[in-house]
């Protein structure tokens, strides 16, 4: 049994329980190593999750990229950019943020569907 999958096995969330999954499926079928990284960030303690201001995105982010987030993000700061972003989850006033700037936020479940190699996404952490 590897690493992540001991991990995952003492989640008691199921629908977390069922996106590493479905991260893991994707990183076999499509071979893209990134999912297997957010698997592994997301397997971990939720005390390590990342928990990102849309300042630091604004500030780490290009115009009309697309953002990972393996945590929350949260509203602090402002966002000027048109930004997609994925995350775990979002406050109120980051998805405010995001969705007034021009950007659009989605969950990472979507982010798998909609570009299953992963490319041209970037992970802030």
């Amino acid at each position: 049994m590897s690493r992540i999958r001991k991990l995952q096995a003492k989640k008691s969330n199921p629908n977390l329980v069922k996106l590493i999954d479905e991260l893991l499926d994707s990183k076999a079928k499509n071979e893209a190593p990134l999912w297997k990284e957010i698997a592994k960030k997301l397997a971990s303690p939720r005390r390590n999750y990342a928990e990102i201001n849309v300042a630091k995105i604004q500030k780490f982010a290009s115009n009309n990229e697309t953002i990972l987030v393996p945590g929350k993000v949260l509203g602090g700061g402002d966002l000027s950019k048109s930004l997609n972003v994925a995350a775990l989850s979002f406050s109120e006033t980051a998805r405010k943020k995001i969705e007034n700037s021009g950007g659009r936020c989605f969950t990472i479940k979507e982010l798998i569907e909609s570009n299953p190699k992963g490319t041209g996404v970037r992970i802030l952490t």
